[in-house]
């Protein structure tokens, strides 16, 4: 899961041309196992943006070295907040998809913004109401 977080990083401070924070991560959907002696490989792209914040995709490939196959093994979705030099947030490039699977991609970012929001809301009254343990 470093591994998602970082390259997802690199793409968000890539787009931004400034320092960034995981705001936070959305979620990793598994969708086919990775075998002994595959090889594993990441890409990451932002995919929706949203004034000081960028939604990343990180897909997740496993290749079989001997067949050349590679297959999605994974997509996850982090979300990441630009920063200024003080470390306050600063506004973002807007995201331009070019790619059909970009286009498809972005079409969703604010439904996906609208649930961050939604659960970030149940987890600060989690934590609020029943932050203690013990």
């Amino acid at each position: 899961m470093s591994y998602i977080d970082d390259i997802a990083a690199i793409s968000a401070s890539k787009h931004a041309r400034s320092a960034v924070v995981t705001a936070s991560a959305d979620s990793i959907d598994f969708l086919e196992p990775i075998r002994e002696g595959e090889v594993v490989s990441l890409e990451s792209y932002v995919s929706w943006t949203h004034n000081t914040s960028m939604e990343v995709l990180v897909k997740i490939f496993a290749e079989n070295v001997i067949t050349g196959v590679k297959k999605v093994c994974a997509t996850s979705f982090l979300t990441f907040v630009a920063l200024n030099e003080e470390g306050k947030p600063t506004k973002v490039p807007e995201a331009l998809p070019e790619t059909k699977e970009e286009k498809f991609v972005y079409d969703g970012g604010e439904e996906r913004m609208k649930a961050r929001k939604a659960r970030r809301k149940h987890s600060e009254k989690l934590a609020s109401e029943f932050g203690s343990f013990g």
